[in-house]
């Protein structure tokens, strides 16, 4: 079993159907959004334990709970097949995210909600050295994590050249690159997200079609990778909709 933790995580959760066993909430905190939390659990007919704040607070992983923790079975990970079927039954060329070993929950929580805002099919992450989804990583996402396909592979490079052969252009975020606003971003295509510490390693990068770079002309040298991931997610969300 696994946690849901915060009020708009567990919300969304409870729009999207998820399996709830039950939801704790803080015999503290029952106003605001928590009353719509307990009006959708009656609903659905789920089970509702009012509990000591300090209940919570033993429990909780992401230490922001806001009075309210959800009790639900593990995340199931989507199939790469899944994610191509969910692209072909919209009608859309696939725009899949490929984390090469990013390890911090909040990065890939954001991601996840930057993912689900510009339209993209599914994240892809790699079984080793990298996070999966946890509480931390669903309150970073808002709850998008309840509507954004998350696909866990065994290699990355080998999971590239597959969808290369499905007709995806792959590009590797990387300062040795061109600049992003000037590149073709439309069509099928995957961004590659390097890590936090080290970047796009380099047998994956090897392996991309292009690579794209953000100019900077500041003094520090990088940038947050979720931050550098968001922009380059809105610039081929931008150009999609352009050609549409």
């Amino acid at each position: 079993m696994a946690n849901i933790e915060g009020r708009n995580p567990i919300i969304e959760a409870l729009r999207s159907d998820r399996a709830i066993d039950k939801i704790m909430i803080s015999n503290s905190s029952k106003e605001g959004s928590i009353k719509k939390i307990i009006g959708m659990a009656k609903e659905k007919n789920i089970v509702i334990q009012y509990v000591d704040k300090h209940k919570l607070d033993e429990i909780s992983t992401s230490h922001s709970h806001q009075g309210v923790i959800a009790v639900v079975s593990d995340y199931k990970y989507y199939e790469l097949s899944d994610l191509l079927e969910i692209a072909n039954k919209k009608g859309e060329d696939p725009f899949f995210i490929i984390l090469d070993e990013i390890t911090d929950p909040h990065n890939l929580g954001t991601i996840i909600r930057t993912a689900d805002a510009v339209g993209a099919h599914g994240v892809i992450i790699p079984k080793r050295r990298s996070v999966h989804i946890t509480s931390v990583v669903a309150k970073a996402s808002a709850g998008a994590v309840e509507y954004v396909p998350v696909c866990k592979v065994t290699n990355i490079v080998n999971t590239i050249k597959q969808l290369k052969k499905e007709g995806l252009w792959i590009a590797a975020a990387d300062m040795d690159g061109e600049v992003f606003y000037e590149q073709n971003l439309t069509g099928p295509i995957g961004l590659v997200i390097g890590s936090e510490g080290f970047g796009v390693s380099r047998l994956v990068k090897q392996n991309c079609d292009f690579v794209v770079k953000m100019p900077m002309i500041g003094n520090v040298s990088s940038l947050n990778a979720s931050v550098a991931g968001g922009i380059l997610l809105y610039e081929i969300f931008r150009q999609r909709m352009k050609k549409d």
